[in-house]
C-alpha cells in the first residue's frame, strides 16, 4: 500500500465524492472538486494525502497529529498540508459543512510547487485550526455554498471563479486568530513511535521500479510527523531500543532481500526502487547490512 493517499484512492474510498467521474486534471492544471461533509466517514485513517484540504466543521470531533491532538467543539475551518498525516474522529452524529480539495498547481499554476507549504496555513508546524464566530460562520458558509453551485454550472470560466472563492477563504482565514488548544498526546513517545513505523511499513512491499522510496531518512520522516528529527529519534530508541535509521535501514534490508530473491528486477531497478541514486551506493548500503553483495543473493536465488 501507498504511504499516501491519492485523489484516486480516495475517490475510491468515497465513491459518493465524485459521482460525475471528475478527471484529475478537471480544472485544466490541476484537480479541485468541493463537497458536502455528510458525505464523509465518521472515522478517517491516519494518513498522509498527496492533496491540500479546506475544511469548513460543522459538529463535534478531533482532530489527530503525530504528538497532539485539538478538540473541535464548535464551527471551525481546517487546512491540511498533504506532508503532514492526521486522522478525523467525529462525536456528534451530526456532522456538516463543507470541504475543498484541490492540489498545488490549481491554486498556483505558475508559482513554484512549495508555495502553500510556506504559507502560514498550510505550512508545517503551523496552527491548521481556526474556530469561528457567528459573522464568520455566515461569510464563509455563503462562499462554500457559492463553490457548490458553481462546480455543477457549465460556465466556461467557472474554474477561474472557484480559484478566486478559494483565495478568499484563505485570506479570509489569515485575518483570523488560530486555535491554541491543542493537547498533547498521553505517551507521545509511543504514538509517535507507532506512527513512525506505520509509515515505514506502508511504502511497502515496492510494486514496481519507478515507484520508489519517498520516506528514507530520519529526517524524512520526522518531516512528514511534523515533529523534530531529535524528538522522533529519542522517542524511537525509547520505545523500541533502536535507532530510527537502524529500522529503516533493516527494513530496506528486508525488501531487497526480497526483491532480489522473487522478482526479475536487475540490481540497478532494485536499487532505484528502493530510493538510492546510484547501484553503486545500493551495494555498498547492501553489504553493509547483510556481509553479502546483491549479486551473491540473487546468484544463491537460481
Amino acid at each position: 500500500m501507498s504511504q499516501i493517499e491519492s485523489i484516486q484512492e480516495f475517490y475510491r474510498r468515497l465513491p459518493q465524492a465524485n459521482p460525475t467521474g471528475l478527471s484529475l486534471n478537471n480544472a485544466g492544471i490541476g484537480h479541485f472538486n468541493v463537497f458536502e461533509r455528510n458525505s464523509c466517514y465518521k472515522k478517517t485513517p491516519y494518513s498522509r494525502r498527496d492533496f491540500y484540504k479546506v475544511s469548513f466543521i460543522i459538529g463535534t470531533g478531533r482532530l489527530h497529529y503525530a504528538n497532539k491532538w485539538i478538540d473541535i467543539d464548535r464551527p471551525a475551518l481546517l487546512f491540511s498540508n498533504p506532508m503532514v498525516p492526521y486522522s478525523w474522529e467525529a462525536i456528534s452524529d451530526s456532522q456538516l459543512g463543507w470541504f475543498a480539495l484541490f492540489t498545488e498547481t490549481f491554486v498556483h499554476p505558475a508559482e513554484r510547487k512549495d508555495f502553500l507549504q510556506e504559507s502560514p496555513l498550510f505550512r508545517i508546524g503551523g496552527n491548521p485550526v481556526f474556530f469561528l464566530d457567528e459573522r464568520q460562520q455566515k461569510e464563509l458558509s455563503v462562499i462554500f455554498m457559492k463553490m457548490m453551485q458553481e462546480i455543477e454550472s457549465d460556465y466556461a470560466h467557472k474554474y477561474d471563479m472557484l480559484r478566486n472563492y478559494l483565495h478568499l477563504i484563505i485570506h479570509e482565514a489569515m485575518k483570523m486568530q488560530p486555535a491554541e488548544s491543542f493537547e498533547k498526546q498521553t505517551n507521545a513517545s509511543a504514538r509517535i513511535t507507532s506512527l513512525f513505523i506505520e509509515l515505514l511499513e506502508r511504502q511497502f512491499p515496492i510494486d514496481a521500479p519507478e515507484n520508489s522510496l519517498k520516506l528514507r531518512t530520519a529526517n524524512d520522516f520526522a518531516q512528514s510527523l511534523s515533529v523534530h528529527a531529535n524528538h522522533l529519534n529519542r522517542s524511537v530508541k525509547e520505545i523500541t531500543g533502536k535507532t530510527t535509521t537502524e529500522h529503516i535501514s533493516a527494513r530496506i534490508t528486508r525488501e531487497a532481500q526480497a526483491l532480489l530473491n522473487h522478482t526479475n528486477w536487475n540490481v540497478s531497478e532494485i536499487a532505484y526502487g528502493l530510493g538510492f541514486e546510484y547501484p553503486a551506493y545500493f551495494n555498498i548500503f547492501f553489504k553493509k547490512q547483510t556481509g553479502l553483495t546483491p549479486g551473491n543473493v540473487r546468484g544463491r536465488a537460481i
